[in-house]
């Protein structure tokens, strides 16, 4: 009993051990986020051209999001340590010196003594079938933030079509999380474990970038096509969180015209000052807002247009409900759309399930649709993702002649790019006898040059 006694009491100062070095990661962590914040500042500060302080700036915002990240881990890591300290916990403790017979206990009533036998047994199943559900959770819990440490997110992407004509005018990236090989969750799977075991912000970080991957490739094609993101609500709570997904977005500042971020109504109505200067800051550098998840028809849409929000995706059950009587509202269904227009809004009506809902939604003026009566959700190819190739500098034609300094400049039109091997120079100041003459370039003829060039 001694010796289990000092191997617990061992056990219980490496974790108190392990647990003060967590915390003092996480102070060190913090502190040198200040730190990137006043190098940011002092950077921003420093009379520089822009081409110079680029570099600085593209290092300070990945070191920034490399250490938000990190503190991600390290938060993983102690709730991962406090749920196996919750599960040794529960581990039934040694057994002790057999305690003395009982004398037998005179029953006066059988039937009471059955009934409390049977829910002494109930309650000895229900504590068992809780502390399994709980040990479930905790190992789904574990599992679901190593795939997200791992960065095992898939993204699939659902058309946002125009209506009538039902053209792609936008896709929605909806996440996917991958245990392994055969177990693909759905967002309602893990989004309530994930914003609970706080992982929300690695979750957003991670779709952020492959959305704007997307975004770089659909800016190389025509016709203004956007992709749509959400965020976790832990995220938009947290002016830190967007402050490192608003140094991303300025990293990629050049594909954020083809990048809409969606937010939902009551996530909206709650954001703080610091969050909606954030949301400004984010709307300067071209990213547009959506408005999701509508509740109801209370809107300001001059207010909106403010916020950097461009579109609003009403669900068409609600405006259905609108239609049919069964909710009232101050804005009618019909004039929603044309009120949003006015101020350059576009109404989407979203989760369109079938092809009668489609025609409601035209004939209520909704401008695009989003739902299972135009495309399900589809996975995004490979090559999505991959980066631009370097487009490979032109093969010389042929080796260049040595020329005079005076006439190495530049030609001044396509006749002279032609014949740059075959124009007439001065003629160079006479040597002495003794000194051998230099050799004058080989003159070649039009046609050569132009087989050359052509080649």
């Amino acid at each position: 009993m001694l010796a289990m006694r000092a191997f617990e009491q061992r056990g219980l100062a490496r974790h108190e051990q392990a647990m003060a070095g967590l915390g003092e990661v996480k102070v060190r962590l913090a502190t040198n986020a200040i730190r990137l914040d006043a190098l940011s500042q002092r950077v921003e500060q420093m009379p520089m051209r822009d081409a110079d302080a680029a570099p600085a700036r593209a290092a300070i915002h990945e070191l920034t999001a490399e250490v938000g990240l990190l503190g991600d881990l390290i938060h993983q890591v102690a709730t991962t340590l406090a749920d196996h300290e919750n599960v040794l916990a529960r581990l039934p403790e040694p057994a002790a010196a057999a305690p003395p017979a009982a004398a037998p206990e005179v029953v006066l009533d059988p039937e009471a003594a059955r009934r409390a036998r049977a829910d002494k047994l109930a309650a000895e199943r229900a504590a068992a079938a809780a502390a399994e559900r709980e040990e479930a959770e905790a190992e789904r819990a574990a599992l679901i933030g190593k795939a997200l440490g791992e960065g095992r997110i898939e993204v699939h992407l659902q058309p946002i079509v125009s209506l009538p004509q039902r053209r792609t005018s936008g896709y929605e990236a909806l996440a996917r999380l991958r245990l392994d090989e055969s177990t693909l969750l759905l967002p309602h799977e893990f989004i309530e474990t994930v914003e609970t075991r706080g992982f929300g912000p690695t979750l957003d970080a991670l779709v952020l970038t492959r959305a704007l991957a997307i975004a770089r490739h659909l800016g190389s094609k025509d016709g203004g096509i956007f992709v749509s993101c959400n965020f976790s609500r832990a995220t938009w709570g947290s002016s830190r969180a967007l402050a490192t997904l608003t140094r991303i977005l300025d990293k990629y500042r050049e594909h954020s015209g083809h990048l809409v971020i969606e937010m939902p109504q009551a996530v909206f109505r709650e954001l703080d000052p610091t969050s909606l200067g954030l949301l400004g800051a984010m709307s300067a550098n071209g990213v547009r807002f959506a408005l999701d998840q509508l509740v109801d028809l209370r809107l300001d849409p001059r207010a909106l247009f403010d916020r950097g929000i461009r579109f609003v995706k009403a669900p068409a059950a609600l405006l259905q409900a609108h239609v049919e009587g069964r909710i009232h509202s101050d804005i009618d269904a019909g004039d929603l759309a044309a009120l949003l227009a006015r101020m350059s809004i576009t109404l989407v009506a979203d989760q369109v399930e079938d092809n009668p809902a489609a025609a409601d939604m035209i004939e209520l003026g909704a401008t695009m649709g989003q739902g299972l009566a135009f495309s399900p959700p589809r996975p995004v190819k490979p090559e999505v993702f991959a980066e631009p190739e370097p487009t490979p500098a032109p093969a010389a034609a042929a080796a260049p002649l040595p020329v005079p300094a005076e006439a190495a400049r530049p030609p001044q039109n396509i006749v002279d790019r032609l014949l740059g091997q075959d124009r007439r120079v001065p003629a160079p100041p006479a040597l002495p006898e003794a000194a051998p003459q230099e050799a004058r370039p080989e003159r070649l003829p039009f046609r050569a040059v132009l087989r050359r060039a052509s080649a």
